[in-house]
């Protein structure tokens, strides 16, 4: 399941969220909470959610960070990159044998920071021209701050592509890599796994494309209106994760059945 707009909302727990996660720990249904923000850990998101009254467990949290530091270990063992990104994302890298260095990289890998520097872009845009390859955590153009939007990883990333002619491989959502990637870490197989999101865009789009059943709750961005702007639907729309509270073993039975 996706974080923001479904568990919780501009930092503030969604009604039913607590309950629902007990519900699924309960039962032993395994679950991840996803998130293409690759600032944080998961320790530190898993902090952050105590704070809300969410206890999710460390293991349970699947960032873009993670997925993309996978995505890196499998195509190059023991590589080098030059990092723009947080702690999310280095220690990710670091934990999987990567250095990090702006010396002759075997990658320039674009995270989410909230002090995007012009010097550590410019040293980025010289180094993809040198040959170093272009990965970013995740596409989004834009993230929510309490005084508006904020430009993001794909904001960033197409400035640096404007200026190389380079384009990156987006590692997070709608890339369903970040779907298979969390199905690896759960052990689990698409066709009894599904994918709960806020978002048809990101959310339902890459659960569709990586073969999973999805539920598009109305708690966070999307509308029943925009719904009808894509051109796929969701398995099952909610107004949110508290609907599925007794029904988690099978959230497609009727419920007043």
């Amino acid at each position: 399941m996706d974080m923001d707009g479904v568990l919780v909302h501009e930092e503030h727990i969604i009604p039913g969220a607590a309950e629902f996660l007990a519900e699924l720990t309960a039962q032993g249904i395994r679950f991840r909470v996803l998130t293409n923000n690759s600032i944080f850990t998961p320790r530190d998101l898993r902090a952050r959610l105590l704070q809300t009254g969410l206890d999710v467990p460390e293991a349970s949290i699947w960032t873009s960070a993670l997925a993309a530091a996978r995505f890196l270990d499998a195509q190059r063992p023991n590589g080098s990159a030059f990092v723009i990104g947080e702690a999310g994302l280095t220690t990710a890298l670091h934990e999987i044998g990567y250095v990090l260095t702006d010396r002759n990289p075997d990658y320039v890998v674009l995270g989410e920071t909230r002090t995007y520097s012009f010097t550590a872009i410019t040293t980025a845009i010289r180094l993809v021209e040198q040959g170093a390859k272009f990965l970013a955590t995740n596409p989004d153009a834009t993230g929510p701050s309490r005084d508006g939007l904020l430009p993001a990883t794909g904001s960033v990333a197409a400035l640096i592509q404007r200026a190389t002619g380079f384009e990156p491989y987006f590692i997070g959502k709608p890339n369903p890599l970040m779907m298979r990637s969390a199905l690896r870490s759960l052990g689990a197989h698409s066709e009894a796994t599904l994918m709960i999101g806020d978002r048809m865009d990101t959310d339902v789009r890459s659960g569709l494309e990586a073969g999973l059943e999805t539920i598009l709750v109305l708690s966070g961005i999307a509308s029943t209106e925009s719904v009808e702007r894509f051109p796929f639907r969701p398995s099952l729309v909610i107004d949110s994760v508290a609907d599925l509270i007794g029904r988690t073993g099978d959230p497609f039975a009727d419920p007043a059945a």
